[in-house]
């Protein structure tokens, strides 16, 4: 059953809505990203559709029976997140995150590439899986070249 006071952008006829999912910013935003996974990667992004719009149904039904302890909760998570991603660049890797180059990559390309990691890991296309590890390599070459070299100080290029 849907709670009558989910938030909804566009509001649609009830034979034409979808439990805990209605036409919120969440909800678009979920279909947004899993369009644009499956047409990067077919297979691995029909494969996350689920997840997401079952995250976003999750999270669409918390916030409608619950919205102050979920949003603080989704707030804190949030923060710690971002705190601990600055600090794990900073003290890891010697650079600012990749948030700070490309808005879209770590927004969008980013949480794909985590989860394209783990189907390598399962076996999944391992030509691919060799060719973005070479790109990778390449990459961070690159970069210790830079750093090597001074073109990089604290995390950015001079």
């Amino acid at each position: 059953m849907q709670a009558t006071n989910s938030p909804t952008l566009i509001p649609l006829p009830s034979w034409l809505t979808v439990p805990n999912l209605p036409l919120n910013a969440g909800t678009i935003g979920a279909i947004l990203y899993s369009g644009f996974y499956i047409l990067l990667e077919p297979v691995a992004g029909t494969i996350l559709l689920p997840m997401i719009i079952g995250w976003t149904a999750y999270s669409n039904h918390l916030t409608s029976t619950c919205p102050s302890s979920a949003n603080t909760a989704g707030i804190a998570v949030e923060v710690v997140s971002w705190v601990a991603q600055f600090v794990g660049h900073g003290v890891y890797e010697g650079r600012a995150p990749a948030l700070l180059d490309n808005l879209l990559q770590a927004l969008v390309l980013a949480p794909f590439f985590v989860f394209m990691e783990f189907l390598f890991k399962l076996g999944y296309r391992p030509e691919l899986q060799k060719r973005v590890n070479e790109a990778v390599e390449k990459e961070i070459k690159k970069f210790k070249s830079d750093k090597e070299n001074g073109a990089i100080k604290n995390g950015k290029a001079n």
